[in-house]
């Protein structure tokens, strides 16, 4: 996997404010060839909205995963599950830029050493704020609980709705997409794996079809 470092394209000539006004124009030339006007009141300032939002929504790309983490990790000689459910988590879909959206399911067995749990959460969003696929963003939040902690096991359950399925295309406003990870014992030792889907599949009592 490449470091969260690099994956975003490095302009060496051209700064934030260069950046944002160019995508100004792209925004300005894009609702011009909807046959829009965008000199028309309430699209005036709808470049620059776009331009500042896309900004955030894609703000993963500029976070390093060493600085979320910082300072929390902690040597503990736990080797019980530690699960965060429910994590909410918004991405942009690579393929046509519309939001996928859901929850994230994050669990680990230790092997001396113990994340803060709002750690979690931040690696979560760190990497859902990128233009993603959901297959791609539940391995990259995976691998980066491994790296940092060195866990025993880790599993990942990302369960989403996609909006390119549901305004656009086959249009199945009640599909969902379930999406995992799994690595060490969560992967290889089946009381462990179990474990963990019953604990997933107990936020609303539902059940994967075949299993994960």
């Amino acid at each position: 996997m490449k470091n969260a470092t690099q994956l975003r394209p490095i302009h060496l000539e051209s700064s934030p404010a260069d950046d944002g006004l160019e995508m100004e124009r792209l925004v300005r030339r894009e609702l011009e060839l909807l046959g829009e006007d965008p000199d028309r009141e309430g699209l005036l300032k709808t470049p620059e909205r776009i331009a500042k939002s896309l900004t955030w929504l894609t703000r993963g790309y500029d976070m390093d995963i060493a600085d979320i983490v910082g300072d929390a990790v902690f040597a503990e000689r736990q080797e019980n599950m530690v699960m965060v459910r429910d994590i909410e988590m918004y991405s942009l879909c690579e393929h046509h830029m519309l939001p996928f959206f859901g929850h994230a399911h994050v669990a680990y067995i230790p092997d001396g050493k113990i994340v803060g749990l709002s750690k979690l959460a931040r690696i979560v969003d760190m990497f859902a704020r990128r233009l993603q696929v959901q297959e791609r963003l539940t391995e990259e939040i995976a691998e980066a609980i491994c790296d940092i902690l060195k866990p025993r096991g880790v599993g990942v359950v990302i369960e989403a709705s996609h909006l390119c399925m549901m305004m656009r295309g086959v249009q199945k406003q009640n599909s969902t997409t379930i999406t995992s990870a799994l690595r060490g014992s969560f992967r290889d030792d089946s009381k462990t794996r179990d474990e963990f889907l019953r604990l997933v599949q107990g936020r609303n009592g539902a059940s994967f079809r075949g299993g994960i």
